[in-house]
């Protein structure tokens, strides 16, 4: 089995626990004949919003569907679901976008990861920092959240797990001085991609989203062009505060990014689509666990099939 058959398995079951919630038991709301009506599309409507899609993204593909369905084109439940999967792609392909980190010169490609606290984000440069070894490049850290002593710990214990260096400073260090620091040594070094750790922060907590903006000012100044990539960690669990998090934390930063984690459990999943539609910043990657392996490029045909068929 391939690794990316794998992974669209494990998706597919972990997404709303198994069943799409979007689809269940949606052939027993069909009237008589199994033909799609405009009961059958209200029904639909309203799963997408509670699955988190929002209302953008729900009014973007319902509006497909009544088009198909005044042509006529929606003759059975199977076209429907074909019609559903194809409102979510329209929304889905735009932001997938692969990240390809390409270092200039001896420079490193320099990735600046954000996001609140619980978010994954740690977790989820350590994964990277996996990934990015597995393909060949040589990968540095920092330890840039210097309120948590736990964070810079648990940094350093995917660093010794993957053979990565990590640049940390002593509890309650200045941030940005962490980050100047790692771009410095990773320069000398010639290592191929720095990932850049922050303190985890609230979107509304304006004094810490300053402080993000001075980190990032602190890199530029190091390294012009940097950082490459600014990737939002986001918990696909919370729901439409995600969006607020992610159109925050895009206008202090100017976001490149967006990893989606935690999708298995609690979550619905639609909050993709919802940030895909209103913000169109790439998903790079989506998690579904706490596994490395459980973390991959996002797909967006891989991601609406999960979405929408259960079987």
């Amino acid at each position: 089995m391939s690794e990316k058959k794998g992974f669209f398995q494990r998706l597919r079951q972990r997404l709303n626990q198994g069943d799409s919630f979007l689809t269940r038991d949606l052939s027993e709301l069909l009237p008589a004949g199994g033909k799609p009506d405009e009961s059958t599309l209200e029904e639909l409507e309203t799963r997408l919003l509670m699955a988190d899609v929002g209302v953008d993204a729900t009014q973007a593909i319902m509006d497909s569907l009544y088009q198909q369905l005044d042509r006529k084109a929606l003759a059975d439940g199977q076209q429907l679901m074909a019609g559903l999967e194809a409102g979510i792609r329209g929304i889905l392909d735009p932001v997938e976008q692969p990240l390809r980190p390409e270092k200039t010169g001896d420079d490193p490609f320099v990735v600046l990861v954000v996001g609140v606290n619980g978010s994954g984000k740690t977790t989820t440069i350590g994964k990277l920092a996996r990934r990015f070894r597995d393909e060949g490049r040589s990968v540095m850290l920092a330890a840039g959240d210097t309120f948590r002593a736990a964070a810079v710990e648990q940094l350093q214990t995917w660093g010794e797990r993957n053979d990565v260096p990590v640049i940390a400073h002593a509890s309650g260090a200045d941030s940005a001085a962490v980050a100047h620091d790692a771009v410095q040594s990773a320069r000398a070094r010639g290592t191929d991609v720095l990932l850049i750790d922050t303190a985890g922060r609230l979107h509304t907590q304006a004094g810490l989203m300053d402080e993000l903006r001075k980190v990032k000012r602190v890199i530029q100044r190091v390294l012009p062009g940097a950082p490459h990539e600014v990737l939002l960690v986001l918990d696909g669990s919370t729901g439409q505060n995600a969006i607020a998090q992610a159109r925050e934390f895009h206008s202090a930063v100017d976001l490149t990014g967006l990893a989606i984690t935690k999708l298995d459990g609690s979550a619905r999943g639609g909050v993709l689509l919802a940030v895909a539609r209103e913000l169109g910043v790439p998903v790079r990657f989506i998690g579904i666990g706490e596994g490395a392996e459980d973390l991959d490029v996002f797909r967006a045909e891989d991601f609406a099939r999960a979405l929408v068929r259960a079987e």
